[in-house]
C-alpha cells in the first residue's frame, strides 16, 4: 500500500478530458476546442479541488500528444507573485517558438488571483503581443481579482464543486484498484468532509486506507478530524434549547477531545444551521454570529473566547425567542 499525502492525487489524476468527472459541460467545450485545432485564452475558475489543474494538463495532452510537455508549462503564481515573474518566466517562454510541429504553447498559470494588479497589467500585454505562438490558461479561486482587460482576453469557465455522483464514482474505482473495501455511508461521510473537492476526497480514502483495508465512516471522521453531523446536531440542538452547561460540555469535548479546530466547528455548524427548518429571523441572528466568530478567528482573536461566546449567543437568542413566544 502507497502512502503519502499526494502518490493517490497524481496517480488517479485523468489523461484526457474524457476521464474528467463532474465537470461535463466544460469538458464537451474543450473537447470541441481540441476538435477545431485552436485555442483562446482560458481563465478557469472556481474552489479547490474541483478540476480546473487536471483539465488544463489533460487539454495539452490532447492537443499535442507525446510532445505535450514540450509545449506546456505550469507555473504557480502564489510562489513568485510580482511582475518579475512575467517580464521573465512567463515572457521568455511565451515568445519561444512551438516544437514538434504545434500550432501554438500552451501556458498555464495556476493560482493567477495571487498575482499583484503590476503583475497582471504586465501580463495582460505579454498575452496580447504572444498569443500567437502561446496561449494561456489562468486559473483561480476568485475571477474578482483578476483584472478587467485580463478578464476580456479569455473565455471564462466557471467549475462547480463536484456532486455525490462524481465523488462516489470515482471513490469506488480507486477502492477497486487499490483492493479496499469501502461502505455506503463512509462514501457519505467523505462526500460530506470533501465539499466538493475531489483532491481532499482522494486524501480521505487514502488516510483511511493506511489504517485497514475495510474503510468505515467512523474512521473518515477520525482521520480528517471532522464532527459526525449528528454530533453537530445535538450541540446544535442543546444551544437551542438553552442548556448552555451542556452545549459547553459538547464543544469541549469536540474541541479538546476529538481535536477538531476552532474554525472547523463553525464551519460544520453554519452547515448545520442552513439546513434546519426554524424560525428564519432565529436563522438569519445564528448566521449573523457565527459569521462574527469567524471573522474574530481570522483577525487573530482567541479561539477558546470566541467558541464560548458563540454558544452564549446561540443560547440566550433561543431563549430570547421562546419568550418572546410566551408572552404571544
Amino acid at each position: 500500500m502507497e502512502s503519502g499525502n499526494t502518490i493517490w492525487i497524481e496517480k488517479y489524476r485523468p489523461m484526457v478530458l474524457d476521464d474528467i468527472v463532474g465537470q461535463d459541460e466544460i469538458v464537451e467545450r474543450l473537447k470541441s476546442y481540441v476538435k477545431s485545432g485552436n485555442l483562446p485564452h482560458l481563465l478557469f475558475t472556481g474552489t479547490a479541488g474541483i478540476g480546473k489543474t487536471t483539465s488544463a494538463v489533460a487539454l495539452a495532452r490532447e492537443f499535442f500528444g507525446d510532445t505535450w510537455q514540450m509545449n506546456f508549462r505550469e507555473l504557480n503564481a502564489s510562489d513568485e507573485r510580482g511582475i518579475d515573474v512575467v517580464r521573465n518566466q512567463i515572457k521568455q517562454f511565451a515568445r519561444t517558438a512551438p516544437l514538434g510541429g504545434a500550432e501554438f504553447k500552451i501556458l498555464f498559470l495556476d493560482e493567477a488571483d495571487a498575482l499583484t494588479s503590476d503583475a497582471q497589467a504586465a501580463l495582460r500585454r505579454t498575452m496580447e503581443n504572444f498569443a500567437q505562438n502561446c496561449r494561456f490558461i489562468l486559473s483561480c479561486n476568485y475571477s474578482s481579482k483578476i483584472i478587467d482587460p485580463i478578464q476580456s482576453r479569455c473565455a471564462i469557465y466557471r467549475f462547480r464543486p463536484l456532486d455525490r455522483a462524481a465523488i462516489s464514482s470515482e471513490l469506488q474505482r480507486i477502492a477497486g484498484r487499490e483492493g479496499l473495501s469501502i461502505t455506503e455511508e463512509a462514501i457519505d461521510a467523505i462526500v460530506y468532509v470533501s465539499l466538493g473537492d475531489m483532491r481532499k476526497a482522494i486524501n480521505a480514502i487514502q488516510g483511511a486506507a493506511i489504517i485497514s483495508e475495510e474503510i468505515t465512516e467512523d474512521m473518515i471522521y477520525e482521520i480528517t478530524s471532522t464532527a459526525r453531523p449528528d454530533e453537530i446536531d445535538d450541540l446544535l440542538a442543546t444551544a437551542l434549547e438553552g442548556d448552555y452547561e451542556g452545549a459547553e460540555s459538547i464543544t469541549n469535548d469536540l474541541l479538546y477531545s476529538r481535536g477538531i479546530a476552532p474554525n472547523e466547528l463553525i464551519n460544520q455548524l453554519y452547515r448545520a444551521v442552513i439546513r434546519k427548518n426554524f424560525d428564519r429571523q432565529l436563522k438569519v441572528e445564528i448566521i449573523s454570529y457565527l459569521g462574527e466568530a469567524d471573522f474574530r478567528l481570522s483577525e487573530g482573536a482567541s479561539a477558546e473566547i470566541q467558541i464560548e461566546a458563540l454558544i452564549a449567543n446561540i443560547v440566550l437568542t433561543a431563549e430570547r425567542y421562546r419568550d418572546q413566544a410566551g408572552e404571544k
